[in-house]
């Protein structure tokens, strides 16, 4: 007795990926970020504010003791709130990017997650947390000292995009060179430990001497505060306020991390 005839297969048909999916892993590499971040240590997002918060009080307070008054305004806690935050917001965001591919290699061992979705997912959410927490401390100060403040938002933008462009592309090429050169992660402690002295925070860089004017305007950061300072103080037009130099440094630095990371990002993940 002859065996049926075999059915004839169909033709294999791949299936489309999903819609939205690049987005759909960013959220839920954000959703992971908060929940591993803030969501497991008490307090949770309550120390992103407080933390910062302090350090401004302490700074005010200190400085405070020595001067009369700050160097623009009357408010100690003002001047130094418009210097420390925009800091903050290079500083914090460059940290958590040039951990983020590390930080998530046990996710890019799935096909839909790549490396280049854990940067974006951790530049949006630092940079939205260091927004949100920037107003509710300006608001704060606002609230209890009266400053007769008239605000220029869109310097204060301008000054905090920098600010989150200089640290995205730090912080990038900071994921390629520690992938690279483990011991990256202490020289880079040591180098950038003089940028919160060297960053106009606690005075103004236009009332130094010629000769260090002119070396403190190589630092990109500068021009960034500066920027957020015009904002809030309408008298003030500082020489170091230059968009062109800090917005074209970071996307160089983005655009030559990206370049090399296609490659150097499993060097990243094997330390």
């Amino acid at each position: 007795m002859s065996g049926s005839p075999s059915l004839p297969q169909a033709p294999s048909v791949a299936l489309p990926p999903p819609r939205y999916q690049t987005l759909r892993v960013i959220g839920a590499l954000v959703l992971r970020e908060m929940g591993s971040t803030y969501g497991r240590s008490p307090g949770g997002y309550i120390w992103a504010i407080l933390s910062p918060l302090g350090t401004i009080i302490m700074m005010s307070i200190a400085f405070s003791l020595l001067v009369h008054a700050p160097a623009l305004g009357t408010s100690f806690i003002l001047f130094y709130a418009t210097g420390f935050l925009p800091f903050s917001m290079f500083s914090i965001t460059s940290a958590k990017i040039g951990r983020a591919v590390r930080y998530s290699k046990p996710l890019l061992a799935y096909p839909r997650v790549t490396w280049i979705d854990s940067v974006i997912a951790r530049f949006i959410l630092n940079v939205l947390t260091e927004l949100v927490v920037f107003c509710l401390i300006i608001a704060g100060i606002f609230i209890i000292v009266d400053t007769h403040t008239i605000l220029n938002v869109y310097s204060i933008l301008i000054g905090l995009s920098m600010m989150a462009a200089m640290g995205l592309g730090v912080g990038m090429m900071n994921c390629l060179l520690i992938g690279y050169f483990p011991v990256w992660t202490r020289i880079w402690e040591i180098v950038s430990r003089p940028l919160m002295i060297a960053s106009g925070i606690f005075y103004l860089p236009d009332d130094l001497s010629p000769a260090i004017r002119d070396l403190l305007w190589w630092n990109p950061l500068i021009h960034g505060i500066a920027l957020v300072r015009e904002g809030f103080y309408p008298t003030y037009h500082s020489s170091f306020d230059t968009m062109g130099y800090g917005f074209g440094l970071g996307m160089i630095l983005t655009m030559l991390a990206l370049i090399f990371l296609r490659r150097g990002h499993l060097a990243s993940m094997e330390n």
